[in-house]
């Protein structure tokens, strides 16, 4: 069946199509967000930004939330997941909105983050949930398609805010705390739309199951039953090994992309939005920097599509472990070159590749992640694969900024996460090897013998 024809038979199931407007709507309302507290916090003219007050903002925002991981996934297994869509997108409408009037009061830096914090905190809540929920409304036939549309159609839909952000910002020349308000205003009012689409599903058609148990859960008795879950699901994990090979290469993968990224951020700031210096005599231009930010947003965004629709090809023909290799090897060998230059146009380049190769690997990371773990462990394991993204996030945002230097341009960075590629393409393509070889021993092995058979 053609990626076509799948598609068409994927878009008559209901429930998907619901499920899909929701993360839509969603992870839209993200990209309105981040651009928004991005432009916030590098491209504000007055903030002399630092690739460690980069990693530091990262680390504000990334790390506490990530802690939530564990209970989030405890508690996806005990909730309602549509009442998890519904409340929490209501819930970030209302604080996204505080942050607007944080950023035109201009409150300390701590508050702000605060603030921030909190809408991101609820988001772990959200995007496990849709993970979580996706094998509930397509067969498992159809599993890998449906990791293929949707969650890089939710990334084409945080890219597509990006770009309302981008030209929000553009009613405001000055680029000043009232076009970071307005931006974020039309993120809550886009999470307001996310949480009213999630009411055209069933209260219990998302999962878990009815024999779940749901009781309330005290502070102690929460802590208790987030380790004990925690534990059951690292014992499921390791039982799993192709869920765990998986989120191996993944969390490498996700370091080396957020290095990159503060990579970008850091040229756009200052190597391409200024004379090329830094410091007092620094003529700085923040809207040609944010317009190529914006262009290598797009660039990614490309990548991500052309990851959703060459995917499953890839798995079929490589297998999951072969099309992780043949992603991991790719930037490896195309990142360096790309990126020595530290030009715009090969740079929008690698955000290309880099979109492809790291969307086509999630693609088939959360497919392996999904097609192996029971669904009792399925809401906890998401979380876990979600906390390891952003402390490989963050983990890379730190070493970048111990790396680069203030106009971005490395060629340290640039070497070492070719490295880091090739070191991941090495060990998938180590473990499709050995699983090759033993399946090739399982089928010439002899039949046993009955019971009782002389």
């Amino acid at each position: 069946m053609s990626a076509v024809g799948d598609l068409r038979t994927l878009m008559r199931f209901p429930d998907f199509r619901r499920l899909l407007a929701v993360r839509l709507l969603s992870q839209l309302a993200d990209g309105i967000y981040q651009v928004a507290l991005a432009a916030y916090v590098v491209f504000s003219p007055e903030n002399e930004t630092s690739p460690a007050a980069i990693a530091s903002a990262m680390a504000v925002l990334l790390l506490p939330y990530s802690l939530l991981g564990p209970f989030a996934g405890v508690l996806l297994d005990r909730w309602r997941r549509r009442q998890v869509l519904l409340y929490g997108n209501l819930l970030r409408a209302v604080l996204a909105a505080g942050t607007a009037a944080l950023i035109l009061g201009a409150v300390p830096a701590w508050l702000f983050y605060l603030s921030a914090l909190s809408v991101t905190a609820v988001n772990r809540f959200i995007l496990a949930g849709l993970s979580a929920a996706l094998p509930r409304v397509v067969d498992d036939a159809r599993l890998v398609m449906a990791n293929s549309l949707s969650p890089t159609a939710g990334t084409l839909a945080a890219t597509a805010g990006g770009g309302i952000a981008f030209a929000i910002r553009l009613a405001f020349p000055d680029g000043g705390r009232g076009a970071n308000a307005w931006v974020v205003v039309a993120g809550a009012a886009v999470y307001l739309l996310a949480g009213a689409a999630a009411l055209r599903m069933g209260r219990d058609r998302l999962g878990p199951d009815p024999g779940t148990p749901r009781e309330r859960l005290r502070l102690l008795t929460t802590l208790t039953t987030t380790t004990r879950g925690l534990a059951d699901g690292l014992r499921h994990l390791r039982q799993r090994h192709t869920a765990a090979y998986a989120l191996t290469a993944m969390t490498l993968m996700r370091f080396c992309y957020g290095a990159l990224t503060v990579m970008v951020l850091m040229l756009c700031r200052y190597a391409w939005g200024t004379n090329g210096k830094v410091g007092d005599a620094v003529e700085v231009d923040v809207g040609a920097g944010l317009k190529l930010l914006g262009l290598a947003v797009a660039a990614s965004g490309l990548g991500y599509f052309a990851a959703a629709v060459i995917t499953p090809w890839g798995v079929g023909r490589a297998g999951r472990f072969g099309w992780l290799a043949v992603c991991a090897a790719a930037a490896a060998v195309l990142e360096p070159p790309l990126g020595l230059s530290f030009a715009p146009l090969p740079i929008l380049l690698a955000a290309f590749v880099l979109g492809l190769v790291t969307q086509g690997s999630k693609i088939t990371a959360d497919t392996a992640v999904q097609s192996t773990v029971d669904d009792t462990y399925r809401g906890r394991v998401f979380s876990l694969y979600d906390m390891l993204f952003n402390v490989a996030f963050v983990g890379a945002a730190g070493v970048a900024a111990l790396i680069l230097p203030p106009d971005g341009r490395s060629v340290v960075l640039v070497l070492g996460v070719a490295v880091v590629y090739a070191g991941v393409a090495w060990l998938m393509f180590h473990v499709k090897r050995t699983q090759a070889d033993r399946s090739a021993l399982t089928s010439q092995a002899p039949p046993s013998s009955p019971p009782g058979a002389l």
